[in-house]
């Protein structure tokens, strides 16, 4: 059985990660600093609580688990935020990642996967996106995860550091099995949102802006079920260990829905009202953002099983029906 360090394993994507993981005969050993996680969610394998940024902590966990490569998913990810403190996602996002790779290169540990995202690209030029579509971000969120491939880059120069980069489109719906779901403090991510405001725990769901260059007026994103992206992890893991080289890959699947849309198909599958109502537009958002996950398919292997948002809300509204508070008591 491998041993593989999962960096922010108590949060959302972390937490599929390490459940997927264990499945498939690894040892997901979590270091999360429980900022943005939940203790409940580190039972599928060895629990450190601290930083990325704490050498003698890595240093520990290193020399107590020998680890065939390590999974990043503690970045800070609020793209609104970032516009108004942008020192904390560069002192997080790029200053206490490179502290965790200056700490893999002295264990000399090759392997990295990293949780990047479409951010990176900006305003599209043209859609779907491809990975090689222009690299333009227009918030220090996706500023700072473009920054962190390119130091990946430099790594893999310099010091034999293969990695890999997946740029996540829209991360959406719970585990299957309904033992993990999406619960963040604060709570800004659309689907969750809406199904709160369907649970009778907010009066109405803000639409962002109505004017942007869209059928509808309202943005428009490609959503991946959680259970899909953590596959693709997988997947890209395996590539790794097996000696191929590493890459980026977009992970998406290449289907747009508007938020006006996304909102409509929740009222379907909630069968409740939703009250929404438009705000102004939040800084930082682009108008359209699709993936083409081609080269995924083809280099990984990689299939999605939720192709739809009907079947992704379908598993995210029975997380938070059975969960109204979310991982709190």
């Amino acid at each position: 059985m491998k041993n593989v360090l999962v960096v922010g394993g108590a949060g959302y994507i972390g937490s599929h990660m390490a459940k997927c993981l264990s499945a498939n005969g690894y040892v997901p050993i979590v270091l999360d600093n429980l900022d943005h996680g939940s203790r409940q969610t580190t039972k599928f394998g060895p629990f450190f609580e601290g930083s990325m940024n704490d050498a003698s902590l890595l240093q520990k966990i290193f020399s107590e688990y020998p680890v065939a490569a390590v999974m990043h998913f503690a970045a800070f990810c609020y793209v609104g935020e970032s516009m108004k403190q942008p020192a904390k996602y560069y002192q997080n996002n790029v200053v206490n990642t490179l502290a965790l790779l200056e700490c893999m290169v002295e264990e000399n540990i090759s392997n990295f996967i990293f949780s990047s995202s479409c951010s990176i690209y900006g305003e599209p030029v043209e859609t779907p996106i491809t990975e090689d579509h222009p690299k333009k971000p227009i918030n220090p969120y996706g500023r700072s995860k473009l920054m962190v491939e390119q130091i990946l880059h430099d790594f893999r120069q310099a010091y034999g550091l293969e990695s890999i980069c997946l740029r996540y489109f829209n991360a959406a719906g719970a585990d299957p099995d309904g033992e993990l779901g999406e619960d963040h403090d604060p709570e800004t991510h659309l689907i969750p949102l809406i199904l709160k405001t369907a649970l009778g725990q907010r009066p109405h769901i803000d639409i962002f802006g109505d004017d942007y260059p869209t059928p509808d007026g309202t943005c428009i994103r490609d959503y991946i079920h959680i259970e899909d992206l953590a596959q693709a992890h997988l997947l890209a893991l395996e590539r790794l260990l097996t000696g191929l080289s590493g890459g980026q890959y977009n992970l998406g699947n290449a289907t747009g829905y508007s938020v006006k849309q996304v909102i409509e198909i929740a009222r379907s599958a909630t069968n409740e009202e939703i009250p929404a109502r438009v705000v102004e537009r939040r800084p930082g958002d682009p108008a359209v953002l699709i993936s083409s996950s081609e080269k995924a398919m083809k280099d990984l292997g990689w299939k999605p099983k939720f192709t739809d948002l009907e079947a992704i809300m379908e598993t995210a509204w029975t997380w938070h029906k059975n969960n109204p508070n979310g991982y709190a008591p």
